[in-house]
């Protein structure tokens, strides 16, 4: 059973925390939002509180190797904005680092060792490479949930060295998703957007155990409207996964849920066509205006909504108004639970009103819906022990 940080007691140790740092950058690599930097914050100051000394391990983006454009100094900058009676300090490299350094922190002093993804060990989970992470703290915390489906050195491998606690965010993470798939309120909506279908195929079929309406929007609605014989002109389309798409309609006709996919679509060009109607050589870029109003009225229906993915190419302004409505639909019903994930969606929504409508804002994407399927996660098994 894993053991969250508030459930015992952690006084004057030297603790590495896993955090979550992979904040969204703009084109000239500062940050474009700081969400998930505010969501660690309750676990560092619990941590503080009781005088223990901070070493905080992240990533950001996924530098091939050592680059300064990805280097954690912006973060380091923005945590003294949240943290300005502390000394935060960029550890450049732990493993080379005048180990006097580690000694001699001081109480009021947090340590942030540079990307971890400059070191190639941290993904090949390297057993050497965890033990060196380990031996600068007494205990391992996670509070990294975006980053807990990951079989990585930070991740899982620190865990067989440490005492191991999971953290406030990973604690509520985990709670607030499972009980709203354990025990859903119906009628239960799941949405699903953005482009990756690789990652989603396999939620979509265990979404349909528990909801009764799938909607289907962006790179991924392409997929199964080619599985429909639609012809989809130049747009994005992983066509090696249109039997598996096929294969799941076929299934959801055989059950109580309904797959819901876009009857019409905004072009390249700006113009709205029904899905029949797409000429030739053109690229679907959102979903239009009757399918808004489709999927709009099952939202607003919903006891329990399930939210991963644009649904169009929301970075530009033109072809975000899909991403928006979802997003205000959602928000509108307040007598629903909602919970909304993933890195783009975090992006499509954080500047918007209404945030506080949402039931839970997840910082994960591939690790809620990995969740959602599987009911754990490799970093969650790591840390019950």
């Amino acid at each position: 059973m894993i053991k969250y940080i508030d459930e015992v007691e952690i006084t004057n140790k030297r603790v590495l925390v896993r955090a979550d740092f992979d904040v969204t950058l703009n084109p000239n690599y500062t940050i474009a939002d700081d969400a998930r930097i505010i969501h660690n914050i309750p676990t560092l100051r619990y941590l503080l509180k009781n005088n223990n000394k901070l070493i905080c391990v992240a990533k950001l983006g996924r530098p091939k190797m050592k680059d300064p454009a990805f280097s954690l100094k912006v973060v380091v900058e923005k945590l003294k904005e949240y943290l300005p009676e502390y000394t935060i300090t960029l550890i450049d490299d732990f493993i080379t680092a005048d180990k006097s350094i580690f000694a001699n922190q001081k109480s009021n002093e947090i340590f942030v060792l540079e990307n971890i993804r400059f070191y190639p060990e941290e993904k090949k989970n390297d057993p050497e490479f965890a033990k060196k992470l380990a031996s600068l703290a007494d205990i391992y915390v996670n509070d990294a949930f975006a980053m807990s489906h990951r079989v990585e050195a930070s991740v899982v491998g620190v865990t067989s060295y440490l005492p191991s606690y999971g953290g406030l965010l990973l604690k509520k993470e985990v709670a607030t998703i499972m009980k709203a798939v354990r025990e859903p309120q119906k009628p239960f909506v799941a949405i699903i957007g953005g482009s990756k279908i690789d990652t989603k195929i396999n939620i979509i079929g265990k979404l349909m155990e528990v909801s009764n309406s799938i909607l289907i929007g962006g790179g991924l609605a392409n997929t199964f409207l080619c599985a429909q014989g639609i012809d989809i002109g130049k747009s994005y389309c992983e066509y090696e996964k249109v039997a598996k798409a096929r294969q799941l309609i076929h299934l959801a006709s055989q059950r109580s849920t309904t797959i819901v996919l876009p009857t019409d679509v905004v072009l390249d060009g700006g113009e709205v066509v029904r899905i029949d109607k797409i000429p030739v050589g053109a690229t679907i870029l959102d979903i239009g205006p009757d399918t808004q109003a489709k999927f709009g009225s099952i939202i607003a229906s919903a006891k329990t909504i399930v939210w991963n993915g644009p649904v169009g190419y929301f970075e530009n302004p033109a072809f975000r108004r899909g991403t928006d409505f979802i997003y205000y639909a959602i928000a509108h019903n307040t007598g629903a639970i909602s919970i909304v994930g993933g890195g783009d969606t975090l992006s499509a929504i954080s500047k918007k009103e209404y945030l506080d409508k949402i039931t839970h804002i997840s910082t994960g994407g591939g690790a809620m819906l990995e969740l959602i399927e599987k009911g754990t996660l490799p970093g969650l098994q790591a840390l019950d022990k």
